[in-house]
Order: structure tokens, then sequence, then C-alpha cells
């Protein structure tokens, strides 16, 4: 049995051996703090980059909005070439034939031409200026999105972030048990060649090494799933070699985020966000009322003509001109309640949001509560936790002292060593759940 599971063990520092060489073969290597690593998220991950072309379309759809207002210049160009010249049918006793007769008649030249410029400008139109009006509320709705993508991808890089800088504790703890465990191995060995052990006793040390170096195996592998999912979230290729350098302890967990959890309703970026969406939906409602009242709006042409029998265009021949200046007036008088029903939709649209802000400032209580609640409960359970290992621990070397006189069993010492393996493992979690439950907490006040 010892055989087979120290070649375990050999397969899986084999494997170990491998990721730390494809580690090996990173192309760059970035060595960041949690603050950094938040930086380089915002500025590199897809959502974000997105989320912030979502501004720069609503900037071009506005100039789209804008260019309404301006004049709207057009040139035109035709030329004509005409195979067979119209026919017109004139009656027959104009040229003294018979009544009701029709001579057919060519009119026009084979080659026409002609060429102008058109001008038009909106002089009034209400639409029009609630567009104009609604550009900056636009762009901050679409600014207000970006800020909530980058809000959740930051929450989201502090508890990966923290969660693997805590790993390495789970790490140390692993060796530590994986050394005292070594050590009580080769003294257990040391009592069996004076005759006060049995060799079931060095197999048993042996199996729980081999589990130990296996659970830690394991760990290892979360830990470099995690630290390539920390990369793929920040958009930094996998392939490049991430360090942290921050670190956590329980007092910075604690630090001073009770007192500071007072909020605001506006500090929430979803609210500020639904907030906007108000504001365009009144927007909205005046648009469709404007569309009631008459536009006006101004307009010009000029263009020349020629005509020709031949195709001499370009020879000093007449060009004759026309033009003209005039205004158009559009009097909305009925289009089957069309407007009347945009104009009852967009209030509804318009209730609705109201009704989803007071929603969300019912529902932003609640994350609040909950996120402080388990706050404390986290702080409370790491507190206790931590304690609770430092006991095991005291336990454990306690027994094994017992052990090494022969006054313990090694029943006595097992059990002890997996109450300590049990503590170390829920005190792990326990920091785990305040790292995510401090992390909800600020982003519940809008202070993440």
């Amino acid at each position: 049995m010892q055989r087979s599971n120290m070649k375990k063990v050999n397969l899986l520092m084999a494997a170990a051996l491998i990721l730390l060489s494809s580690n090996l073969m990173a192309q760059n290597t970035n060595q960041l703090t949690a603050k950094q690593t938040v930086d380089y998220g915002l500025k590199n991950a897809y959502q974000v980059k997105n989320a912030l072309l979502d501004v720069l379309i609503q900037q071009q759809s506005n100039r789209d909005i804008t260019s309404a207002a301006y004049p709207q210049i057009n040139a035109n160009g035709s030329f004509n070439d005409y195979l067979n010249i119209p026919t017109s049918l004139l009656p027959g006793e104009f040229f003294g034939g018979a009544p009701g007769s029709f001579i057919p008649v060519k009119f026009g030249t084979k080659y026409s031409s002609s060429a102008g410029v058109s001008f038009n400008q909106i002089l009034f139109d209400g639409q029009v200026f609630v567009g104009l009006q609604a550009r900056k509320t636009s762009i901050d709705l679409r600014q207000k999105a970006a800020e909530l993508t980058e809000e959740n991808i930051k929450a989201n890089i502090y508890k990966i972030y923290y969660q693997l800088v805590v790993s390495k504790t789970q790490i140390n703890l692993l060796d530590a048990n994986i050394s005292r465990l070594q050590k009580l191995d080769h003294d257990t060995r040391e009592i069996y060649k004076n005759g006060f052990a049995e060799k079931v006793d060095i197999d048993k040390l042996t199996v729980q090494i081999s589990n130990l170096q296996t659970e830690k195996f394991k760990v290892q592998n979360t830990i470099s799933n995690g630290y390539s999912g920390l990369k793929v979230l920040i958009g930094m290729p996998v392939k490049d070699s991430l360090i942290l350098t921050d670190t956590l302890n329980e007092a910075q967990l604690k630090e001073d985020i009770l007192e500071s959890s007072t909020y605001k309703y506006t500090d929430r970026r979803d609210y500020q966000l639904l907030d906007l969406t108000s504001k365009l939906n009144q927007y909205n409602i005046k648009r469709y009322k404007l569309s009631q009242i008459p536009t006006l709006s101004f307009n010009a042409n000029y263009s020349k003509q020629a005509q020709r029998s031949q195709f001499d265009f370009f020879e000093k021949k007449d060009w004759f001109t026309t033009s003209y200046i005039g205004l158009a007036l559009k009097i909305p008088i009925f289009n089957g309640f069309s407007t009347r029903a945009k104009i009852a939709q967009s209030k509804l649209e318009w209730q609705q949001t109201l009704n989803k802000l007071e929603g969300l400032k019912i529902n932003i209580d609640n994350d609040v509560v909950v996120a402080k609640n388990n706050f404390t409960t986290a702080i409370a359970t790491m507190d206790f936790q931590k304690q609770n290992m430092a006991l095991a621990e005291l336990v454990y070397e306690q027994t094994k002292k017992k052990y090494e006189i022969g006054t313990g069993s090694t029943t006595e010492i097992n059990t002890a060593q997996v109450d300590l393996q049990t503590a170390q493992t829920n005190y792990i979690s326990a920091l785990y759940d305040a790292i995510i439950a401090r992390v909800d907490l600020l982003k519940a006040t809008g202070k993440l």
C-alpha cells in the first residue's frame, strides 16, 4: 500500500511540474496590486470596452439628430439621351384635318441636361428641438450604463483577487500540516523500531500524508484556474504571468466599514441609470406632443437646363436658368389617432419607470440590510473559526506530546489531526465569505 501511495504522490508532483513549466512559458510578467488589477480590467475588459463604445455610438447618434437642425444642401444633375423622342397627339383640325382626328407630333430634342443646387432649412419643428434637448441626457445614460458595467467588473475583480490572495494562506496551512505529519511519521517509525508502535500506525500516516499532498495539488489546480479566470475577466492574455502583490488580513476586512455604510439611493449607479431613463421618457412624451403643432421650413433652388439636337453641351450655347425660394408649412390635422396613442404609450412607459424607481428603492434598502447582516455574520464567523483553529492546533500539539511519551493512542492523534484540518478548512471558508461580504456591502451602499 505504501508503494502505491508514493507512486500516486510522484504522479501528482509530475503534474505540478507540468503546470509550473507552462507558467514559465508566459509571455509577460505582471505584478499588480488589487487597485492596479482593477485599473487594468477597466482598461482592457471587453465588456467595459463595449460599454464605452456605446457612449461613442450615442455621440454619433446625437450628431445625426443635430444634423436635422442644420441646412440641407444638395447638388443634382441629369443627362438624357432620347433614343425615341416622346410623341404627342394634337387635334388634326389644327392643321386642316377632319374634326376628331389626331396628328402625332414629336416634341423636344434628342439630348437634354440639367444641373442645380437645392437648399432646405427647418425653421420650426418641435420634435427636432426636443431631440436637441435630449442629447445630453442620452449621453449621460450611456455613460452611466458604462459605469455600472465597470462597477460589476470591479466587484468581481476584488472578489477573485483577494480569494486568490487567501489561497496562499490555504497552501501554507496545507504545507504546515504535511510537515507536521512528516515529522510525526518520522517519530512513529523510530517508535516502531523500538517496538512501541505497530506497522499499521505508519501506514495510516502515509495515507494521511498522501491525502494532504493530493488535496494540496487540487488546491493548486483551483488556484491556477482562478488566475486564468482573473486574466480573462480583466482582458489579460492567459499566457501572461500574473503576480498578486497585495496581502489581506482580518483587520483590513473590518476596517471602518460598518461606520461608513450610510447610503443614499442616488449613490447607486443602477438608480442613477433608471433616473436618467425617466428623464428620457419625459422627453419622449414632449416629442410626441409637439408633433401635433405645425412645422415650417425654408427652401430654395437654383438650376440650369439645356436641350440639344446634337451632343454639344460643352460649346457656348444657351443654358436656361430656373430659380426660386419658398416656405413650406405643414399643419397636422388627422392621422388616425396615431399621435394620441403614442403619447399615451409614452406616458405609460414613464409610469413603468417611476414604478421601477420605487421598487429599486425597496431593493436597495433590502440589499444594504442583507449585506450588513452577512458582513457582520461573516466577520464573527471568521473570528470564531480563527480561535477554533488555534484551539485545534493546541489540542493536536498536546495529543502529539502524549503520543510521543506513550500515554496517547493513534486514534487520539488521528482524531486531533482531522479536527485540525476541519478547523483550518472552516477558517479559510469563513475568510472567503468575509471577503465577498465586504465587497457586497460596499457595492450595496454605492461606495465600491
